[in-house]
């Protein structure tokens, strides 16, 4: 049952193999990534936690696929000792909407190295478990204001799966995650993946924004047919906007930025309402894969915030 990677709970598995809907299952994976702006992914998996009593059905060997090194887990230091560590995990959990309908969670940090067994194994788990749909979360930088609805571009195949909206992108050539190389390996193998990226300000993209995750689960819902509960994500979204408000009452520098986005913005839209090509103001393949770049050396710590 087990295998290099990964290690099966026999309950967890029976538990699943009784309630689960016969090849229409969802898979959810919301991580905490290294492209994942407003820990949206992150924040996303914890209001679904919180929201049920999950049973383990299997846990990946994190250790196999971490690097301690570029992505260093926190420790906390009291005085004179180490009193608390951000264990690593990769777990899939069966959890409950709101319907009491069953799915799969899996959480955790992404994978560093190792994809493609990773990934390989997370096949191995959708055909064992009977998996209909894989979907997921994260969020990504954007030069948008945080005044204007959060965007949303949801990829993947089949692409009947996809909503019929416009896409705010053309061709662009971005940094890989695992999530998203596991989408275009299932889309090889011809199976059903989907991710939805939340459009977060790039300003934000740093801090939790739990509005972000609220717009993520949402459009989950719209995709599986789930119904999932947002409501505990309400105080931290009216905590995190006064905190935005405040330091924008602050700082002529933050209002002026978020005026010029602001009218980029508008301008945008305006022209996508008007059926004309909507080539800017918001970023251009090559301008979105330099925000990527700049969200990663911050993330690295090579570049300071707002350089």
């Amino acid at each position: 049952m087990n295998s290099a990677l990964v290690s099966w709970n026999p309950d967890g598995v029976e538990e699943w193999e009784r309630i689960a809907p016969a090849d229409s299952a969802v898979l959810m994976h919301s991580l905490r990534g290294f492209i994942d702006a407003g820990n949206t992914g992150s924040l996303v998996a914890r209001q679904i936690l919180d929201g049920c009593e999950p049973v383990r059905v299997a846990s990946f060997d994190i250790d196999q696929l971490l690097d301690y090194r570029s992505r260093r887990p926190e420790m906390t230091f009291s005085v004179n000792e180490f009193t608390d560590y951000d264990e690593p995990h990769l777990h899939v959990d069966l959890v409950r909407d709101l319907e009491d309908t069953p799915f799969l969670l899996l959480h955790g940090f992404e994978p560093d190295i190792r994809w493609e067994a990773y990934i390989a194994e997370v096949r191995e788990i959708v055909k064992r478990m009977h998996v209909g749909l894989t979907l997921g979360t994260h969020g990504i930088p954007m030069a948008a204001p945080h005044t204007r609805p959060l965007g949303v571009t949801v990829h993947g195949t089949p692409q009947e799966l996809l909503p019929d909206a416009a896409s705010f992108f053309g061709t662009a050539a971005v940094p890989a995650s695992a999530m998203n190389l596991m989408e275009y390996r299932f889309g090889q193998w011809g199976l059903s993946a989907v991710n939805v990226a939340v459009h977060v300000p790039h300003y934000l993209a740093q801090s939790s924004y739990p509005q972000a995750a609220a717009r993520a689960i949402a459009a989950v819902e719209d995709i599986s047919g789930l119904l999932l509960d947002a409501e505990g994500l309400t105080d931290d979204a009216l905590v995190a906007s006064e905190e935005i408000a405040r330091q924008s009452a602050e700082s002529d520098e933050v209002q002026a930025l978020v005026q010029a986005l602001e009218e980029q913005y508008d301008a945008f839209m305006e022209r996508r309402e008007d059926g004309i090509e909507a080539d800017g103001p918001l970023p251009s393949a090559e301008e979105l894969g330099a925000e990527f770049e700049k969200f990663l050396q911050q993330q690295r710590g090579d570049t300071p915030p707002g350089a």
